[in-house]
């Protein structure tokens, strides 16, 4: 999105139906998680430097942190280096997904869904802060050993009341013109 002007209109793809010309292949990914998941009104990929470090070692983060919380107890690994370039492919990613906040994709990134794109852009934040802390904790040497939250903490602390989302989000945005 980074490269698209301010005004500037942005592909409209369907949710059912081929993607229009010019399109990045693994929009399909969007197509399928928003046909499998009607609570998803926002869906955000993106190939951010923690996750595909972690990724990249066939690994997940587990929640260690709060922001981990939200993928408890870790989110799934697409375990496919390749580019999703067929529909099966991408329906298979939204399977393993499921009813998730978010997916790695080995050598490719990660995936978050959302109510809305506020929240999807958000999570993404979070899974990007949870794959740095596993890093961490690795070269720590405690990634086998170091502490995870439990059922009970997650149940508590992976929660959108108190404006958390919207805090997030404002400050993702700040600056935007066209948040």
């Amino acid at each position: 999105m980074g490269m698209i002007a301010p005004g500037t209109p942005g592909a409209v793809v369907p949710v059912d139906g081929p993607l229009p010309g010019g399109v990045l292949g693994e929009v399909r990914i969007h197509q399928q998680i928003y046909r499998l998941r009607p609570d998803a009104g926002g869906v955000c990929r993106t190939m951010p430097p923690q996750a595909m470090a972690l990724a990249a070692l066939g690994r997940t983060p587990r929640a260690r942190h709060g922001f981990g919380s939200y993928f408890a107890p870790e989110p799934p690994l697409w375990d496919d280096p390749l580019l999703i370039r067929t529909d099966e492919q991408a329906a298979q990613m939204a399977a393993l997904m499921g009813a998730g906040r978010g997916l790695l994709m080995r050598g490719n990134g990660a995936v978050t869904a959302g109510a809305d794109l506020r929240e999807a852009v958000v999570f993404n934040w979070y899974l990007e802060d949870a794959c740095r802390v596993e890093l961490e904790a690795i070269r720590c040497g405690l990634a086998e050993a170091g502490p995870q939250f439990t059922p009970e903490q997650v149940a508590v602390r992976a929660t959108g009341s108190g404006r958390i989302y919207e805090r997030m989000w404002n400050f993702l945005t700040r600056g935007d013109p066209e948040k």
